[in-house]
């Protein structure tokens, strides 16, 4: 049996507001997304998929609201400048900063953003 990842699903409440902030993340999100009920964008060979919450819950049977952290997502940057300076524009911005720019012990730079819709996003150099 041979696997393979087809995309990354994410469930968002506002389109707009969601793809804001994945365009600051560097996503190229189409023109005229922003209305959409269900967008993918692909970015280096991994598919990401933006559905609104209210069509997902008509397609899933016994939605329930996700409580606590399920997935988190990682983004490589070229640099720790680049992660610090988009971590301070993404805050700047008003989205949550989880976790502030460190050195872990591993040798990389690393933070942690919530986007909009309180997922998870890690920021690695």
């Amino acid at each position: 049996m041979t696997v393979k990842l087809k995309r990354v699903g994410i469930y968002v409440e506002q389109m707009n507001r969601a793809l804001d902030f994945y365009r600051v993340l560097g996503l190229a999100i189409p023109d005229g997304a922003d209305e959409a009920h269900h967008v993918d964008v692909e970015q280096d060979g991994i598919v990401f998929a933006f559905d609104m919450v209210e069509s997902v819950k008509s397609v899933f049977e016994g939605w329930e609201v996700p409580t606590g952290y399920r997935t988190e997502l990682a983004f490589q940057l070229s640099s720790r400048e680049v992660l610090d300076n988009l971590y301070r524009q993404l805050t700047a911005l008003g989205h949550d900063g989880y976790l502030e720019p460190r050195d872990t012990p591993w040798g990389e730079r690393y933070a942690i953003v919530k986007d909009p819709d309180d997922n998870l996003i890690s920021l690695v150099a």
